[in-house]
């Protein structure tokens, strides 16, 4: 059985092959709000993921002839983003650590039924985790990747990825009692 995906802006899309700006710029105008978002919650800063943006949009408008629609535009064009976004930290050193070795503790699971924790606070304390902890979490979470997905994108093992993301829920628990955002009982 063949998965069929419905894209709602493939006469865009088309139009984009033919090169018409007016057809590139109606694109760029719905998707790069989505995409700046994506992308600064990998890189962590407003510039860089700036930079992203426009080096996404410009490499999609240029290979847009080997989009061959296996998914939507809005998919693709989300890889395109997260590509370039591990990249730009690459180019920062980033060093996911393969600890494949260490032994981490099983995860316990979290009541989160009461908490009603502020949105800016959590985003802030999301960004001040350590990029190889940002990065793992914000795929996983936010992204919707698996660790399977997330370590064939940062090229670490499967091991490396959950125990990063494990990591950065501790941390990212640490600093949210720290800030008072969450009673140390929950």
């Amino acid at each position: 059985m063949e998965i069929a995906y419905i894209d709602r802006h493939v006469a865009l899309v088309d139009q984009c092959r033919k090169g018409d700006r007016k057809a590139q710029f109606e694109i760029y105008k719905l998707y790069a709000k989505a995409m700046y978002n994506v992308a600064y919650r990998i890189v962590n800063f407003d510039e860089e993921a700036e930079d992203v943006l426009q080096e996404a949009f410009l490499d999609v408008f240029t290979r847009i002839d080997s989009f061959r629609g296996e998914t939507t535009f809005g998919l693709w064009l989300k890889q395109i983003v997260i590509n370039k976004s591990i990249n730009q930290l690459r180019k920062r050193k980033v060093d996911f650590v393969n600890i494949d070795e260490v032994e981490v503790a099983e995860e316990e699971e979290a009541d989160l039924g009461d908490l009603e924790l502020k949105a800016e606070e959590i985003r802030q304390a999301i960004m001040s985790l350590p990029d190889r902890y940002r990065v793992v979490l914000s795929l996983y979470l936010l992204e919707g990747y698996d660790h399977s997905e997330i370590a064939h994108v940062l090229k670490i093992s499967e091991g490396t990825s959950r125990s990063q993301f494990m990591r950065a829920k501790l941390k990212l628990n640490d600093f949210l009692i720290k800030g008072g955002v969450k009673d140390e009982k929950c």
